[in-house]
């Protein structure tokens, strides 16, 4: 048996183990999937690096396949499943995948790709109405249902974040959200003490956000611990409640956007659901404003736990409800092994209350790491494991840090990074377009969205909003495309060419 969904299929076989809005996977029918998903993979020759990749929406076998990829010794690389065929087949060739995982959403793209990158096996649920694919039911009845062995090495995911030149990077899961060990037997012990320090529970666990993020995947992981899993797709407000209730779930991740949503219902709606077997809700990705994280904590209680930091290095900060309510505002104390400190434009060290950009030194020396990128690793700090996740801030007497505005040109929006860049070097090529600059702008909903700041070649002759929109939708994931268009008659470039995006973005925020 491959974890500890075994002893739960020997405990209670009949109970679920993880489940999605279409379907429900028992606890033995989980251990039965994960060991023919283990010892299928295993057949395979997948390279020094034993990768993998899964572009697939969320669903159930979404998460056994990222489980199965884990126990069977494999990194794996999750993809966003808004990608262009394109973009998938740069981070397949980029991370050495050797085999590729769609659904039937994904399978042609993925079949695209995976050509490009000369990916051979491509397996597939949900895609009956593919051809060329070898299909999940046929593949998991062609591998053994025994025990696989559990000696492999365990490896860390490699995920990709979007690129601050246009390209996604590759970084592994790092030491703070990996467990380690030496084979697979080890990490799901050392799995389980990291949960029990972090004071985790082995409750019923919800999926409401995409599985190729790093704070879902987490969750998603917390079935190798035994922990029953819900899987849901596309966010919706009412339908989470639902699940919380019918499911008594215990533990979630979300962002702040969700939290919108969700106090958008009408109070009646948002009354009619028994959210009291909530004991955490994770939030993380963007920052959460102090009056949205306010009515949160007044509606479901002091169940909130903020993390901030970023998929190159883990958590680097956390706070309680408790510990906000006393500090508003604050994403809370710097963790282990990170130092955070506050520093003027030529890196001196501020006071105590003193805004400035906010660097963290790992005391472990690791800092950033980007995937077969020297350069870009040593470019992502300023001395030896000391970075910066882009933002401003200031850190009171006590240690805790408050976050105040951002620095790097990243956008986030929905609890999704978007680096302009990619979108600037698509709607620069606009026939009708002399210069562009895109930055982050307002969104009640999503914290920030995209806009694009186009100098139109022909001042005669401006195109249309829609056009330059549509031109980079055709080209790119509509995700990291601008969602509206000012026409503008300069963007300040210095004689470097280098635009101030601060400058920029000050008449948009109040």
């Amino acid at each position: 048996m491959t974890s500890f969904a075994a002893a739960k299929a020997a405990e209670n076989p009949n109970a679920f183990a993880v489940r999605d809005p279409k379907k429900s996977y028992s606890w033995a029918e989980a251990d039965d999937i994960l060991n023919r998903v283990v010892n299928g993979l295993l057949k395979y020759d997948l390279g020094t690096d034993h990768r993998i990749a899964i572009f697939a929406e969320n669903a159930a076998e979404t998460a056994l396949a990222n489980i199965g990829g884990l126990l069977a010794g494999v990194s794996v690389v999750p993809v966003n499943f808004h990608l262009t065929a394109e973009e998938v087949a740069y981070i397949l060739s980029d991370s050495g995948a050797r085999l590729l995982f769609v659904d039937g959403a994904t399978a042609e793209r993925g079949l695209e790709a995976a050509a490009e990158a000369g990916i051979e096996t491509i397996i597939a649920w949900d895609a009956e109405h593919v051809a060329g694919v070898i299909h999940w039911p046929d593949w998991l009845a062609g591998n053994s249902a025994d025990n696989p062995p559990t000696n492999m090495t365990p490896r860390p995911n490699l995920l990709y974040t979007s690129g601050t030149t246009g390209r996604p990077k590759g970084t592994p899961l790092p030491p703070t959200m990996f467990a380690g060990g030496e084979t697979i037997d080890e990490h799901l012990r050392l799995m389980r003490e990291m949960a029990e320090v972090a004071g985790l529970s082995d409750g019923t666990q919800l999926v409401v956000g995409p599985l190729y993020h790093t704070g879902p995947l987490s969750a998603a992981r917390s079935l190798a611990r035994g922990a029953p899993l819900v899987v849901l797709g596309r966010f919706d407000a009412e339908k989470t409640l639902a699940a919380i209730e019918e499911y008594k779930i215990e533990g979630t991740l979300m962002v702040p956007t969700h939290f919108v949503r969700m106090l958008a219902l009408p109070e009646d709606v948002r009354n009619k659901y028994d959210t009291s077997s909530l004991d955490r809700i994770a939030h993380t990705g963007a920052k959460c404003p102090v009056d949205v994280k306010r009515a949160m904590i007044e509606w479901l209680g002091p169940v909130l736990f903020e993390a901030y930091g970023a998929s190159e290095v883990g958590t680097t900060n956390q706070i309680t409800s408790e510990e906000w309510l006393e500090h508003p505002g604050s994403v809370g104390k710097t963790n282990e092994p990170f130092e955070a400190m506050i520093l003027d434009d030529d890196d001196n060290p501020l006071p105590p209350n003193t805004e400035g950009r906010l660097f963290f030194k790992d005391t472990t020396g690791r800092g950033v790491v980007y995937h077969n990128d020297p350069e870009k690793t040593a470019a992502a700090h300023i001395a030896p494991g000391v970075f910066t996740l882009g933002e401003i801030g200031y850190m009171d007497e006590d240690g805790y840090v408050y976050i105040t505005d951002r620095f790097s040109d990243m956008v986030v929006s929905g609890g999704v990074n978007i680096y302009p860049a990619e979108s600037e070097q698509i709607i620069i090529d606009h026939p009708d377009v002399q210069d562009v600059a895109c930055i982050g702008v307002p969104n009640p909903e999503m914290g920030e969205e995209l806009k694009a700041l186009v100098i139109p070649r022909d001042a005669g002759h401006v195109p249309a909003a829609e056009d330059i929109i549509t031109w980079c939708r055709d080209r790119l994931s509509h995700y990291k495309c601008p969602r509206s268009v000012d026409f503008v008659d300069d963007l300040g470039r210095n004689t470097m060419g280098k635009v101030n995006k601060r400058k920029l973005k000050k008449p948009y925020w109040p």
